[in-house]
C-alpha cells in the first residue's frame, strides 16, 4: 500500500462539485490533476523530500484511477481487476515516471471487456496520464512471467488498486517469486541483466552525462538488490537485508541515504525537463544544482559541488552493490558447496572462489596486506572477487594508510608490483579506488575522486578519466585488442618499461582542480612519488617529463601547421629523443581516447601519426 498522508493533493470535493454542475469530466479531471501536480512540484521546491513525494504522487494516481475505474466499470465485477505494476506497484512515482498498469482478467475472453477498457484507457490519456497498460488473463500472466524475467519482476511488485480482490490473490499466488523461477535462475538472470546494462555505459557511471536510473551505481542497481532479496528471502524492504545479516545497520543507512539523494536528483530532473528524463544532461546540471540548494563557493562552482556529491554517491552504491552481489552469489549459487578454503598465505585464502582474509585481525596485524590483497587478485585471475566480509575489513582499516604506511619500503614495493603485473592492473586500480585505498595511498588522488570538469570536452570525472587512460595503455599491450590500434600495439612492445607509462597515466591529471598549471603541479607530485618508490633518476625524469608535457603533442598536431619544418623542429626539441617520443605518443593517444571518445576521430589520429613520423625523420636527420 502507498504511504498514508494526512491530506490529499487531489481536491475531490471540487471535482465532484464541477461534475455536478455538468462540466466535462475530461476537463475537470485534467484541471484537477494539473493543480495537484503543481502542488507536488511546489512542495519539492519548498523543501519537502522526494522520498515522501514519490509516494504522494503514487497516492494521487491511485485516487484518479479508482475514480475513473468506477465510472467505467460500475458494480463489482468479479472477473476483472486493476493492478499497479513496476515502479508504480512499489508506490514510487516521480513527476515523469511511467504509470504501468495491468488489467487482470479471470479468463482469456478479452472481447467481453474490450469496449469499456478502450474507453477507460482513452479517458486516462485524455486527462493527461501517460499510462503503459497490458491486458492479461491469469493464465497469460503465468505464461508471460515464465518466459520473460522482466514481466516476472513486474508482477512480483504488483499492487491491487480496484476490482476483484480474489483475482489479484490468485494471480499473486500463481506467479509469486517461488513459483516460476528458482532462486538460482532468478538471480543469474538479474545478474546478467545488470552486467549487460552496465556494459551499455562502458561499465562506468562517472561520465559527464550519467543516467541516474540505468547507469552503474544508479537507482536500477538498488532495485536489483531489492528484487533478489524479495525472491530469495521474501524480503519486503531493504531493511530485511539487515535482519538476514547481508547488510550492517550502517550500510543500510548509507543505502537509504544514497537512494534518497538519487530520488532528489531524479525528482528535480523531471520537474526541470517536464518529462520522463533520466539522463543528467549537461544542459540541466546547473539548474538542478540550484534547485537542490547548491551555491557557488570561491572557485568551487555549485554545479561542480553537486556533481561531485552525485559521483561519490554512485561510487558508494556501486560498492554496496558489489558486496551484496558477492553475498547473494554465495547464498544462492554456491550454498551447497562444501569445499574447504584454500590457503594462499597466512593472511589470505580462497573460499568458494572468492578471496578472503583468514581472520578479522589480518589488516590490523599486517597493514601491508591492504595492498597485498590487490596484488594477489592480479596474480590469481581465476578468483571471482573479494568476499564482502573482507571488503568491509578493508574499508574499516583503510585509516591505517598514513604517512608511516606510505614511507614503509614494503608497502612501496607492493604498490610498484601492482603496477608492474602483466594482468589485472586496471581492474585492481579501479577496485582500489572503489574501496578508498587509492585515495588513501596517494592523497593527491583523493582530491580528484568524483571531480568533474564543467565542459563538454571531458566526459568523465578526473579519477575515472585517469583510470580510463591506464586502461587504454594496458589494452595496447594485449594481443586480443591489437586490432583497435595496430600501430600503438606494435609501438608499445618497443617500450622497455611500460610501467612508466602507467605511472604517467596515473599522475598526468592528478593536480586538476588545484588552480595553476596542473601539468607542472602534477610533474612535481610525480617526482616525489617516483623518488619515494625507488625509481632511478632516469625513470623518474621520464615519468615527470611525460606528465609535464602530456598535452604538447595533441596541441601541436591540432593547432599548428605540422607541414612546417620549424614546427617539427620545435616539437622535436621538446620530445628530445625517439624513446621519449614513443612514450609521449602512446600516452597522448590513450589520453585522447580516455577524455572523450567522440573527439578521437580518424582525422586527429592521422595528424598525431603524421607528427610522430615527421619527428622520427627529424631525429634521423640529427635535429
Amino acid at each position: 500500500m502507498t504511504a498514508s498522508h494526512p491530506e490529499s493533493v487531489l481536491d475531490i470535493v471540487e471535482i465532484n462539485k464541477q461534475l455536478d454542475e455538468g462540466k466535462s469530466a475530461i476537463q475537470v479531471y485534467r484541471d484537477g490533476l494539473k493543480k495537484a501536480h503543481q502542488t507536488i512540484k511546489q512542495r519539492f521546491i519548498d523543501g519537502q523530500q522526494a522520498a515522501e513525494l514519490v509516494h504522494l504522487r503514487a497516492e494521487l494516481i491511485d485516487q484518479v484511477l479508482n475514480l475513473a475505474w468506477r465510472n467505467h466499470f460500475p458494480g463489482n465485477n468479479p472477473d476483472i481487476a486493476l493492478i499497479a505494476v513496476g515502479g508504480y506497484g512499489r508506490a514510487e512515482l516521480h513527476p515523469g515516471s511511467d504509470i504501468d498498469i495491468l488489467i487482470l482478467l479471470r479468463n482469456n475472453d478479452h472481447e467481453q471487456h474490450r469496449e469499456a477498457l478502450e474507453l477507460f484507457i482513452m479517458f486516462l490519456w485524455d486527462i493527461g496520464l501517460e499510462v503503459g497498460q497490458s491486458v492479461r488473463s491469469i493464465q497469460e500472466c503465468i505464461d508471460a512471467a515464465r518466459d520473460d524475467i522482466t514481466i516476472a519482476t513486474n508482477l512480483m511488485e504488483a499492487r491491487p488498486l480496484i476490482g476483484s480482490p480474489d483475482l489479484f490473490e490468485i494471480m499473486r499466488q500463481q506467479t509469486g517469486p517461488d513459483k516460476l523461477w528458482t532462486s538460482r535462475e532468478f538471480f543469474e538472470a538479474k545478474w546478467q541483466e545488470q552486467i549487460a546494462r552496465h556494459n551499455k555505459f562502458d561499465d562506468s557511471g562517472y561520465n559527464l552525462e550519467p543516467n541516474i536510473k540505468e547507469g552503474p551505481g544508479g537507482l536500477r542497481d538498488i532495485q536489483m538488490i531489492g528484487w533478489v532479496a524479495k525472491r530469495h528471502f521474501n524480503a519486503e524492504t531493504l531493511y530485511d537485508l539487515v535482519k538476514h545479516n547481508f547488510l550492517s545497520e550502517q550500510e543500510h543507512l548509507h543505502l537509504i541515504e544514497a537512494q534518497n539523494f538519487l530520488w532528489q536528483v531524479r525528482f528535480g530532473l523531471h520537474i526541470i525537463t517536464k518529462r520522463h528524463e533520466d539522463r543528467l544532461l549537461f544542459d540541466y546540471q546547473r539548474s538542478l544544482a540550484d534547485m537542490l540548494g547548491y551555491r557557488d563557493q570561491n572557485n568551487n562552482l555549485a554545479v561542480e559541488q553537486f556533481m561531485k556529491d552525485y559521483y561519490r554517491t554512485i561510487m558508494d552504491l556501486s560498492l554496496l552493490n558489489e558486496m551484496l552481489l558477492q553475498l547473494f552469489q554465495e547464498a544462492i549459487l554456491y550454498a551447497d558447496e562444501r569445499d574447504e578454503p584454500v590457503a594462499i598465505n597466512k593472511r589470505f585464502q580462497i573460499n568458494k572462489g572468492f578471496m578472503e582474509a583468514t581472520h578479522e585481525g589480518v589488516f590490523k596485524r599486517y597493514p601491508f596486506a591492504l595492498l597485498e590483497i590487490f596484488l594477489l587478485m592480479e596474480q590469481h585471475q581465476e578468483i571471482k572477487g573479494i568476499r564482502a566480509t573482507t571488503i568491509r575489513l578493508i574499508r574499516s582499516h583503510r585509516h591505517l594508510i598514513n604517512d608511516a604506511f606510505r614511507n614503509d619500503l614494503r608497502n612501496r614495493s607492493l604498490f610498484m608490483e601492482i603496477i608492474r603485473q602483466p594482468a589485472g592492473i586496471t581492474h585492481e586500480l579501479r577496485r582500489m579506488n572503489r574501496y578508498g585505498i587509492l585515495a588513501n595511498y596517494i592523497p593527491a588522488f583523493g582530491k580528484i575522486v568524483g571531480l568533474m570538469q564543467y565542459d563538454l570536452f571531458h566526459i568523465y570525472t578526473v579519477d575515472e578519466h585517469i583510470l580510463m587512460v591506464v586502461r587504454n595503455l594496458r589494452r595496447m599491450t594485449l594481443d586480443i585488442h591489437a586490432h583497435e590500434l595496430p600501430f600503438c600495439s606494435k609501438l608499445i612492445k618497443k617500450i622497455p618499461k611500460p610501467e612508466l607509462l602507467y605511472l604517467a597515466g596515473l599522475f598526468h591529471d592528478i593536480a586538476k582542480g588545484r588552480g595553476g598549471d596542473h601539468s607542472e603541479l602534477g610533474a612535481a607530485d610525480t617526482i616525489k612519488f617516483c623518488q619515494l618508490h625507488g625509481l632511478n633518476s632516469y625513470d623518474t625524469n621520464i615519468v615527470a617529463w611525460l606528465v609535464k608535457n602530456h598535452l604538447v603533442m595533441s596541441s601541436t598536431a591540432q593547432r599548428k601547421d605540422i607541414s612546417d619544418p620549424e614546427v617539427i623542429a620545435e616539437f622535436a626539441s621538446v620530445a628530445g629523443n625517439s624513446n621519449q617520443l614513443n612514450y609521449l605518443y602512446l600516452l597522448t593517444v590513450a589520453d585522447m581516447r580516455g577524455t572523450n571518445h567522440t573527439i578521437c576521430n580518424s582525422w586527429k589520429a592521422s595528424l598525431l601519426q603524421q607528427l610522430y613520423n615527421a619527428t622520427r625523420r627529424a631525429f634521423r636527420r640529427g635535429l
